[in-house]
């Protein structure tokens, strides 16, 4: 067997484990590299998007939140306040504006929503939902699953992440015209800095607790705001992989001084999101499924030689 022989069946076997190995999440294949004082996204940048809507007399957005299997979406508990009354939710993925034409828009209704034991409202946590949809969604380009992070994924002070939606643009001002999907960077705020911003507010208080985490500036001016609750707090890690940090859950107001954004600690929920669908995927856990490439990997290189020997 030749030297050259040898090194190009090693590269096709590894070719076969990577491809079945390929990311399955946390990429927005249309891109290569409301919200206050935001700018309308492009169309395509964030697949993972969804808007959750009341169906009575007429349709009304209420929510956000992200695709994370095809099966399921997370958001916010308060978006569903009383959880076993799923009737008259509908949710659009592929949705881009609210009221225009959504070429790449599928409507899926609610099986059944899972909120964590306890949750009572959002100032005392747990502000999370996980979402089973009656229909899978399809991947696209336009419709495509956000990672999620392990336990011990960090994202620390400083690092800058973005927050989508279609909610209000400021304090009761609703997104006027088309109503395009809305985007703003914003940098993680530590738990101990968010908490003293949050001392400084003269009659209300706010305890920023172990499963929550805020992102802001502590000037304001670029926030979430009503509409945009259930919706992601998205970080991008060093290889490119968009991984959800958060979820919309609250704010005295919407963009004010030492009052950041609150969200929902996606970390917080891991065992929790794993226990409710076991296929999910949570990014930075350890790769369980080595032994089983590297047999893949062995047994390609291994039926290359018997036949060889042949």
């Amino acid at each position: 067997m030749s030297p050259e022989f040898l090194f190009s069946a090693i590269i096709w076997c590894l070719a076969g484990v990577s491809v079945s190995h390929a990311q399955k999440c946390g990429r927005a294949p249309l891109v290569e590299n409301r919200i206050v004082g935001g700018k309308d996204s492009a169309e395509g940048t964030w697949p993972w998007q969804v808007d959750i809507t009341i169906q009575t007399d007429s349709s009304r957005h209420i929510c956000g939140g992200s695709i994370i299997t095809r099966n399921w979406v997370l958001s916010a508990a308060h978006c569903f306040p009383n959880p076993s009354d799923v009737g008259s939710y509908v949710i659009y993925a592929g949705r881009y504006q609210l009221n225009g034409f959504n070429f790449h828009e599928t409507s899926h209704y609610v099986r059944r929503v899972v909120v964590p034991s306890g949750y009572v409202e959002p100032h005392s946590g747990k502000d999370l939902a996980l979402v089973e949809l009656s229909t899978p969604v399809t991947w696209s380009d336009h419709v495509f699953p956000v990672c999620l992070p392990a336990s011990g994924t960090l994202f620390p002070g400083g690092m800058l992440c973005y927050v989508t939606g279609w909610g209000n643009i400021l304090d009761e001002v609703p997104l006027p015209g088309a109503g395009t999907l809305q985007e703003v960077q914003v940098p993680i705020i530590s738990q101990s800095s968010c908490q003293e911003m949050y001392r400084t507010h003269p009659t209300e208080r706010v305890d920023i607790l172990h499963d929550m985490i805020c992102a802001g500036y502590q000037e304001g001016g670029k926030d979430s705001c009503q509409g945009d609750s259930g919706g992601p707090l998205v970080c991008q890690m060093v290889n490119g992989t968009w991984v959800q940090a958060g979820v919309v859950s609250f704010g005295l107001g919407c963009a004010h001084s030492n009052q950041p954004g609150v969200y929902a600690r996606v970390t917080s929920y891991s065992s929790f999101i794993s226990d409710t669908i076991p296929e999910v995927q949570l990014y930075g856990r350890a790769d369980q499924n080595f032994y089983g490439r590297a047999a893949v990997f062995i047994s390609c290189l291994s039926s290359l030689l018997i036949q060889l020997q042949r």
